[in-house]
């Protein structure tokens, strides 16, 4: 059950991502879709579709590395040292 959970997590991001494109290379041709009234705010909404989509997955990712300590050390979360602020 968890499994299915955590592939839901990442397909609703990924789909969002997908539709991100999709209105980014409309706009690109010159397709207006019909929430939308210029092609340059239609690709701004791609764009950020794209980009938070992309964000969420690269995060939960990288959450999930950390987690299971397969990550490399660049990206592990530095231990705070109790004598510094």
């Amino acid at each position: 059950m968890l499994k299915i959970v955590a592939l839901i997590i990442l397909v609703i991001p990924g789909i969002i991502a997908g539709i991100g494109i999709k209105l980014m290379r409309d706009s690109i041709f010159g397709i207006v879709i019909d929430p939308f009234t210029y092609t340059a705010l239609q690709f701004f909404a791609g764009l950020i579709m794209t980009a938070l989509g992309i964000w969420f997955i690269g995060g939960y990712l990288l959450y999930r590395e950390r987690k299971n300590k397969r990550a490399q050390e660049r990206f592990m979360k530095q231990a705070k040292k109790s004598g510094e602020d």
